[in-house]
């Protein structure tokens, strides 16, 4: 039996789920609605206030979708309730974030500014404090989405590994390099 596939979703106070005849689950909570299409193989059970995925066999695409159904509900359940958080950091000298109207701009040592347009269902805060490396808040409701955009913004300058320096999630430890040592004397 799948460890992850077995555990059962509690549904917290306030929030809503429902399963449509063709295995559509929606969950509707005080931050919003999700919904998601979950494979027709899956057999989704709710009573009291929990949720809980059996599969039909022991073939291994059953066993896979088992855990991978779960997670997903359970993602789905957590989003609306509580949402998700991701906060990155700047490090580097000059490097610059700021938000306006769905947009991030973003100084990152280039000889231009970028410009990246988030999604509606993702917004974003930065923080910039004096003697200390900027801040980007992101929260949303769909982890997928959050985790997906987080990405995107990683990748115009990912951390190198001689100074540390780009944009890093915040508490990320990151493997450093020595470089290169000084002379060697004949």
């Amino acid at each position: 039996m799948s460890r992850i596939g077995k555990k059962v979703i509690p549904i917290p106070q306030g929030v809503e789920v429902k399963v449509s005849p063709s295995n559509e689950v929606t969950a509707k909570g005080s931050k919003g609605a999700l919904s998601a299409k979950i494979d027709a193989d899956m057999k989704i059970i709710i009573e009291n206030n929990e949720i809980r995925i059996e599969r039909p066999t022991d073939q291994k695409r059953h066993k896979s979708l088992h855990g991978l159904s779960q997670v997903l509900i359970a993602n789905m359940v957590e989003g609306v309730s509580k949402g998700f958080v991701k906060q990155m950091e700047l490090v580097g000298v000059g490097y610059k974030a700021d938000a306006k109207n769905g947009v991030l701009e973003l100084n990152l040592g280039y000889s231009h500014t970028i410009f990246f347009a988030l999604p509606d269902e993702v917004s974003v805060e930065t923080l910039s404090e004096k003697g200390k490396n900027p801040i980007i808040t992101l929260k949303s409701i769909d982890k997928h989405l959050i985790g997906h955009v987080a990405a995107k913004i990683r990748s115009f300058r990912k951390p190198e590994p001689y100074k540390g320096k780009g944009i890093k999630f915040v508490g990320e430890t990151l493997r450093r390099k020595a470089g290169k040592s000084a002379g060697k004397g004949k």
